[in-house]
């Protein structure tokens, strides 16, 4: 029996945790409010432990207080969503704890559990019971309240898993929104199975086995992708003999992390093995060859693939077509991960999702657009990139979704710039709080003034669909019904898309909207979009209603009132 947690152990705790949430992820992004297919807390969370993951995995920590501190620092700049941020705040608390020790026994990890929680209550604005907060509370509580009574590492680790599931149980009669929708807590489930985990691995119980998806099906539906959602094309896989056995390959790795995504390099003492998935693989291929001889390539084109496997066709590879040369394409390295020197004081990174959205950002004056947005919030890390590559002392972020404000604030411990937080809750607000920007303002102060005291003058409508059935809030929702949210609340359903466009058209009447936009998605056509934005004309003759093409996913339209 483990009686002393160790650097090794806690290593392989975290390995088991993350594998316990990512086996559930699904069940958790169930754990829904609105039955609106916009349910990431398990991906958000699952994704965040999986940094600390690839970190822990390229250790081996002879400390406990080395393998805390790894997970904690892996933790916070992979952070996605609220969720994700509260996760890593626990850790980074259970990490300050744990500092300076080489192992602990059941009364240090549970008194560093308590640490942890006094972080992430202390981080949270307004901390909210009835959510992981009280989860993670009562849980850390209890583990030291048993380890007071002499327990041991395992009976205090399961003690806190029971009475933080008592505690989540609870969540439904503590928190008005989750009594309304007869669900618990998602993020406390989420921090639940990692503790779960984490004491099956001290019980020496082999880890759940997960899909690479997390999800099993006997044959992918490749129609449920769009070719445009490959955002790098070519799948890029060679082998390079080393010039020396001794070569640094981070340069090389940095290099490869900015024109692509997926990387992974393998490495002996004579040669390296490289995967990744690029726009420009042959200044993959040009690099690499600075270290090395390239000895074998395989480049092939996921775009064509993916329209090959959706049409029934047989997929076309280098093993087919020997000897073809691959494409190439001329676009630059948009998304590496430099630091840029302030060539001016002021700076503007967006967030959103769509690039008729990011280009609506860039031309009100945005320096950079990171992707994310309902469904896909960045990391911590993301946005950090963002900020890092704009070449200004102080750079504004704009999240433009509620769920991603709090990794944007994480960016501030991060980077030498100044990162100012404007805390858009959507990207109407975003758009509005640009318009709003005096770019000859003397001080930081002043701008940040004029984007904060702007938000409150626009209205945000979104029209999505409903993923399952549901009554909630006096509504029976219907699996595949149109969703109408205002402000974040559900505003109304139907069948009929229209009907709901002429709802929302009466209530900017009410609101006396001067200027109304439409942002209208992927899925729909610009001839819908102007059927859409004639409703608003009709209703309200005397605002001036604009359509432009958001490109967004999950919502139809996204509505600016103001």
């Amino acid at each position: 029996m483990n009686e002393q947690i160790t650097g090794a152990l806690f290593k392989q705790m975290v390995l088991h945790g993350a594998a316990a949430i990512t086996a559930q992820k699904q069940a958790i992004n169930d754990l829904n409010v609105f039955p609106v297919p916009d349910g990431d807390t398990g991906t958000n969370m699952s994704m965040t432990i999986a940094a600390a993951v690839a970190e822990l995995r390229k250790t081996t920590p002879t400390t406990l207080d080395q393998a805390a501190s790894v997970t904690a620092s892996a933790l916070l700049r992979g952070a996605r969503g609220n969720s994700g941020v509260i996760l890593s705040l626990l850790f980074r608390g259970l990490s300050k704890g744990l500092k300076g020790l080489e192992s602990a026994d059941a009364a240090a990890f549970s008194a560093a559990m308590q640490e942890g929680v006094s972080a992430a209550y202390k981080a949270v604005m307004k901390p909210a019971e009835g959510t992981v907060l009280t989860v993670s509370r009562l849980a850390a509580k209890r583990a030291v309240e048993v380890a007071a009574e002499g327990g041991d590492l395992e009976t205090v680790l399961a003690e806190s898993v029971r009475e933080g599931y008592a505690a989540l149980a609870q969540t439904i009669e503590m928190n008005p929104v989750l009594k309304k929708a007869g669900v618990v807590d998602a993020g406390g489930k989420g921090y639940l199975l990692i503790l779960e985990g984490m004491l099956a691995q001290v019980r020496g119980e082999p880890l759940p086995e997960v899909s690479e998806s997390g999800e099993t099906q006997s044959k992918a539906d490749f129609n449920v992708f769009s070719t445009e959602e490959i955002t790098f094309a070519f799948d890029t896989v060679f082998i390079v003999r080393k010039a020396t056995a001794d070569i640094a390959l981070e340069p090389l790795r940095t290099y490869l992390g900015s024109i692509g995504d997926s990387l992974v390099i393998g490495e002996d003492d004579e040669a390296f093995k490289v995967h990744v998935h690029t726009n420009i693989p042959g200044s993959a291929l040009t690099e690499a060859q600075k270290y090395g001889t390239l000895e074998l390539a395989k480049i092939e084109n996921m775009r064509t693939q993916h329209d090959d496997l959706s049409a029934g066709k047989a997929v076309q590879s280098v093993d087919d077509l020997e000897g073809a040369e691959a494409p190439q394409s001329e676009d630059s390295a948009e998304n590496g991960h430099v630091v840029a020197a302030p060539e001016k004081p002021y700076g503007f990174l967006a967030v959103c999702a769509g690039d008729g959205l990011a280009a609506v950002f860039r031309d009100l004056g945005a320096d950079g657009v990171v992707s994310g947005g309902q469904t896909m919030n960045p990391s911590t890390e993301s946005i950090l990139a963002g900020v890092d590559r704009i070449p200004a002392e102080t750079v504004f972020v704009l999240p433009n979704n509620g769920n991603i404000i709090m990794a944007a604030q994480q960016c501030g411990a991060l980077t030498e710039k100044n990162v100012v937080v404007i805390p858009t809750k959507s990207v109407p607000q975003g758009i509005t709080a640009m318009m709003n920007v005096d770019f000859e303002a003397p001080d930081a102060q002043s701008i940040t003034d004029a984007m904060q005291e702007s938000l409150s003058a626009v209205t945000t409508a979104q029209i999505t669909y409903a993923a399952r059935n549901s009554d909630f809030d006096g509504f029976d929702i219907k699996e595949g019904d149109y969703l109408a949210l205002e402000e974040g609340k559900l505003f109304g359903t139907d069948s009929s898309l229209d009907t709901l466009l002429q709802k929302l058209a009466a209530n900017a009447v009410e609101r006396s909207a001067s200027f109304i936009s439409l942002y209208f998605g992927e899925d729909v056509s610009e001839e819908d979009a102007q059927k859409a934005a004639k409703i608003f004309e009709d209703s309200c003759p005397d605002a001036e209603v604009a359509i432009l093409s958001g490109g967004q996913p999950v919502y139809y339209y996204i509505i600016s009132m103001e």
